[in-house]
């Protein structure tokens, strides 16, 4: 059985919503480091997913499935469970996640700053 996920493994204030690459929607990078580890069932997952629906969740899932980086598997038992896992393709990905995060961790004040720009710019054409 795999440990637990941290519930804190994800920076609240980390601006990976703003960085340029994506893989699925806002929470499919997350999702799939929730399962570097392992199989998880869906419960497991929204731990660390602080904010995230359970509508979004299955839907961000759905998508990772559909672009062949996770699997959903119904595990018989006396009570039905559905775990995700990664395939090769979306254990693939992992490396490149690192990568980015690096790279997001040390422009993490120029991102900020352009994300800080845009917003001002916004505001002022809206007035």
């Amino acid at each position: 059985m795999l440990a637990p996920l941290d519930p804190d493994m994800f920076d609240p204030v980390c601006p990976s919503s703003l960085t340029p690459v994506r893989v699925g929607d806002k929470w499919g990078a997350m999702i799939l480091r929730c399962l570097a580890d392992g199989p998880r069932r869906f419960g497991e997952l929204k731990v660390p997913l602080h904010g995230i629906t359970a509508k979004v969740l299955t839907s961000s899932l759905r998508t990772l499935e559909r672009r062949g980086l996770v699997t959903r598997t119904e595990v018989r038992g006396r009570e039905r469970r559905v775990e995700y896992a990664l395939t090769d393709l979306g254990r693939g990905l992992l490396g490149p996640l690192d990568a980015m995060c690096a790279w997001a961790e040390a422009h993490w004040d120029e991102i900020l700053d352009a994300a800080d720009t845009a917003l001002a710019r916004d505001q002022a054409v809206s007035l």
